[in-house]
């Protein structure tokens, strides 16, 4: 297991969620942390509580990913002993809508598109030409398994979690012959804010998307990005698909019945 003491790991979406759950995770070790995301407020309050309770160095920073200048902006200002980032988790992305794609909202395909796949692509392209340079880093992209099969409703999100799992392949083979690995975690059902995004706030539909069964926890997402960042260098996971016990795949799912 290597050890990440002192790392500094960046963590986009980091105000809830599998972002959250990835710096408790990652401070448990002693590593820094970056954390951003575009709820300023929220990302503080996940900082203090860490560092009362594990006694790490964080930095903090508002960032919508969406947005090229501000992500170029926000790595260029980084403090200077903080620029040399070991781990960055591209964590940041959302849903939205279960509509058929010839009722879409392009608002909703807009959003989906600019943070899920542009987003990841602003951050990458700010963070890993230094590790590049420094022949050292690991990329942990949070990928889904929309990025494998694709569900009725789900055509444009899907379309961009495709999208994630072409990016991180090819990222790999663009980085062959560098000591920087690159990761991608790609989840089934995980009980977080992800469907009260998905559906615009309305928390009674989000609830049946958890309904009857136990889903996974943003915890078990951080525990295998962790996981993967403290193999051995010469070892890297390309890819894992993690579901809960209770989901074969995004048709089925077996609900307990009451």
């Amino acid at each position: 297991m290597e050890d990440l003491t002192n790392k500094i790991v960046c963590i986009t979406g980091a105000s809830s969620g599998i972002g959250e759950a990835c710096a408790t995770e990652f401070a448990k070790l002693g590593c820094s942390l970056i954390l951003s995301a575009r709820r300023l407020d929220r990302v503080e309050r996940v900082a203090d509580t860490l560092r009362q309770t594990r006694g790490v160095r964080i930095l903090t920073g508002r960032l919508d990913v969406r947005d090229p200048d501000a992500v170029e902006r926000f790595f260029r200002d980084l403090p200077p002993d903080w620029k040399a980032i070991d781990i960055l988790v591209n964590n940041a992305g959302l849903s939205r809508g279960m509509d058929k794609l010839h009722e879409g909202l392009r608002s909703d395909w807009e959003e989906m598109i600019d943070t899920n796949v542009k987003g990841l692509l602003y951050v990458s392209r700010a963070v890993v030409p230094g590790m590049v340079e420094r022949n050292r880093g690991h990329i942990v992209n949070i990928g889904s398994i929309a990025g494998h099969q694709v569900y009725p409703g789900g055509n444009v999100y899907c379309a961009s979690k495709h999208a994630v799992k072409a990016l991180t392949e090819g990222l790999k083979m663009d980085l062959q012959g560098t000591a920087v690995r690159v990761s991608s975690i790609d989840p089934g059902l995980v009980e977080t804010e992800f469907s009260v995004v998905r559906f615009h706030g309305d928390e009674k539909r989000a609830a049946k998307t958890y309904e009857s069964i136990k889903p996974l926890k943003g915890a078990d997402i951080a525990e295998i990005a962790v996981f993967c960042a403290t193999r051995p260098p010469h070892v890297n996971i390309l890819e894992t698909i993690v579901l809960p016990t209770a989901q074969a795949s995004v048709h089925h799912v077996h609900r307990a019945e009451h």
